[in-house]
């Protein structure tokens, strides 16, 4: 099976695990992992698996981010779409929206989450981002309602310093009755910034990503000196 026949078929299959969660009559505990995913690694699911076990999860939807408004050089959003859909086709408890990448202007979590809501009107939201993440909160767009829609899980990467991040959960909590935990999540030190530089290196990603993805990368010659971000 050639690359994109093993595209093709999870797409299908991450349509079937959406349309059998749609039609689910129980309510259910959603876990929303959103990002850039430039690219998509394994401690991003490593991270989604830990959490998803610790909140007892049914389920983890995985959102690429479109066009972000704080990252403005990223990959094309198709190319990191299809990376995460191949990346979750063997977990079942794992699917891939493309809420974001469908969308012509800007993402904001804000959007996604309201989106989400509609969507999904029965289900108790998680929205799992990293510790830094945490930080920044205050400047998203309509930072306030982001609390009031989802419970906020900050993973913290070992080697991450967490004290001004613990002192900004305290004050969310008491400032916006926010419900917000810090985990620390004991997965792989990886960086999608660590495997870009790899690549234009020349340096091996093999086990720093799913297999699916290092064939992806280097099929399409993701990342390599003079190949533009936006192609």
């Amino acid at each position: 099976m050639n690359l994109q026949e093993r595209l093709n078929l999870s797409y299908e299959k991450n349509c079937k695990k959406v349309e059998s969660f749609i039609g689910s009559n129980r309510k259910m505990k959603l876990g929303i992992m959103g990002g850039t995913f430039n690219p998509i690694h394994n401690a991003h699911l490593a991270t989604a698996e830990f959490i998803k076990d610790k909140y007892n999860l049914n389920k983890v939807v995985f959102i690429p981010t479109g066009d972000p408004p704080h990252k403005k050089i990223i990959l094309d959003k198709f190319h990191r779409y299809n990376m995460v859909v191949l990346s979750a086709m063997k977990n079942d408890d794992f699917f891939v929206s493309d809420f974001e990448i469908n969308k012509k202007e800007q993402s904001y979590t804000v959007d996604t989450l309201r989106y989400i809501v509609e969507t999904y009107p029965n289900e108790e939201l998680y929205f799992i981002t990293g510790s830094d993440a945490i930080n920044q909160i205050e400047s998203w767009k309509d930072f306030r309602e982001n609390f009031k829609l989802a419970k906020f899980i900050g993973a913290i990467r070992p080697g991450i310093g967490i004290l001004e991040t613990q002192e900004n959960v305290e004050r969310f909590r008491k400032d916006y009755c926010a419900d917000v935990d810090l985990v620390y999540v004991p997965s792989l030190e990886i960086s999608s910034t660590y495997i870009r530089s790899r690549v234009m290196s020349d340096k091996s990603v093999k086990y720093l990503v799913p297999s699916r993805v290092e064939e992806y990368i280097y099929e399409y010659g993701l990342y390599k000196r003079g190949v533009s971000c936006n192609e």
